[in-house]
């Protein structure tokens, strides 16, 4: 059996679908910058084409997540595509986001590539993650902090646990009928920061309040916390997005293709924020 590489294999969610291919006995390669001394892993670096071969020998899968904090991944993820095809790699699940449609260039431009280019693919929308607060992520120093700072206003957002857009992209690799679609993936409710914020504070102890700014505010707070001012801007352009109600909105999708309900963002909170 082939195996399947795993990009972004110590991220939020490649680290997750990695598990759970493993967990299911299939075959996994794990791209890394740095591999240790692990036969599963393989260096791989989207700035050096030379890594591409040996990171998709025997490769017939692929959980493509594009590089981070790059405004316009196309450039580098067409090659590496190409490279794929030429290795014999006939499916591609790629990670996506709900805000961010089907285009030419950035990260939509990387959906129009792979249903243009592979022969079985999937693109993966997910709503925000609820690791956002939890994690290494800019809002979860917000939450240690004792505040989330948005521009969302009272635009509610469906936040989805990572393990469960896992769930759906190990379906999606595996699955003997190639799905060829776009999966938008949600929790099973939309709230508000300020909701998000309550929450929080009843399952950690620690008061949180949700502070909304303006776009042009956050944009400038998140360029003080390292982002590049293009990227920053961009963030802060999806929240106006939520402000106007565009991740408003719940699907079946997780539960449909999993065969379980997605993990509720009060479940999710309480369990990973009980004792910290």
């Amino acid at each position: 059996m082939r195996e399947v590489l795993v990009l972004g294999s110590s991220g939020t969610t490649g680290s997750r679908v990695a598990n759970q291919l493993r967990w299911q006995g299939v075959p996994i390669r794990l791209a890394t910058r740095s591999p240790a001394a692990d036969p599963s892993r393989v260096r791989f670096d989207w700035l050096d084409s030379d890594s591409y071969d040996r990171a998709l020998h025997s490769v017939s899968a692929v959980y493509l997540v594009a590089p981070v904090g790059v405004h316009d991944p196309v450039p580098l993820v067409e090659p590496f595509l190409r490279a794929a095809l030429r290795h014999g790699v006939r499916r591609v699940v790629a990670l996506g986001s709900s805000a961010v449609p089907e285009a030419d260039s950035g990260m939509g431009g990387i959906y129009r590539l792979v249903r243009e280019l592979v022969p079985e693919w999937a693109v993966l929308r997910p709503s925000w993650f609820m690791q956002n607060v939890t994690g290494e992520h800019a809002l979860a120093a917000g939450v240690r902090g004792g505040e989330l700072v948005t521009a969302t206003g009272d635009g509610r957002v469906a936040f989805i646990d990572a393990a469960d857009i896992a769930a759906v992209a190990v379906r999606a690799l595996i699955d003997e009928n190639a799905h060829n679609t776009e999966h938008l993936l949600t929790g099973p409710r939309a709230i508000s920061y300020a909701e998000a914020a309550a929450i929080i504070t009843g399952s950690s102890g620690r008061a949180v309040v949700h502070r909304p700014i303006s776009a042009a505010e956050l944009t400038a707070h998140w360029i003080e916390h390292g982002l590049p001012a293009d990227f920053a801007a961009l963030l802060a352009g999806l929240d106006e997005g939520i402000a106007a109600g565009a991740e408003d909105r719940v699907t079946d999708t997780v539960e449909r293709l999993t065969g379980r309900p997605p993990r509720d963002f009060a479940e999710f909170v309480a369990e990973e924020l009980r004792d910290r």
